[in-house]
């Protein structure tokens, strides 16, 4: 019986199964600014803004979640809805000096912004030299 029900698994439950998991953190309160800039003090942090109603950032984020390789101990990784957190989104740029793009990642590392990306120059695969 095992044999017959893997010949009839379809291209999408394949796909399925090869899905890894990435460790997101929703960000959608102020307060968690302050305790991102503290967690940065030990362990490297991205922030992803995301634009739900924008097909690139949709796009990027699904190019994102497929090469994302880092596990929650080797880097803390943020996820904000700015259309639905805007406040937390503008205070992000403020607190960190950077200019608001969408989408857009930013690394934080010691309270301060290290790197930032956004559009097609987001690459999931560049974290790693920030571990």
């Amino acid at each position: 019986m095992g044999l017959f029900s893997k010949l009839k698994k379809t291209q999408r439950d394949i796909a399925k199964e090869e899905i890894v998991e990435v460790p997101w953190h929703v960000l959608s309160e102020l307060k968690q600014l302050d305790e991102i800039a503290e967690q940065s003090k030990t362990i490297p942090v991205a922030i992803f803004k995301h634009s739900t109603t924008c097909g690139i950032s949709k796009m990027v984020l699904r190019n994102f979640e497929r090469e994302y390789a880092l596990t929650d101990e080797q880097m803390k990784l943020y996820f904000l809805d700015l259309k639905a957190n805007r406040n937390v989104s503008d205070e992000v740029g403020y607190k960190f000096q950077v200019i608001h793009e969408s989408p857009q990642l930013l690394v934080i590392k010691n309270g301060i912004a290290v790197a930032h990306a956004s559009h097609h120059n987001i690459q999931a695969g560049e974290l790693q030299k920030f571990i």
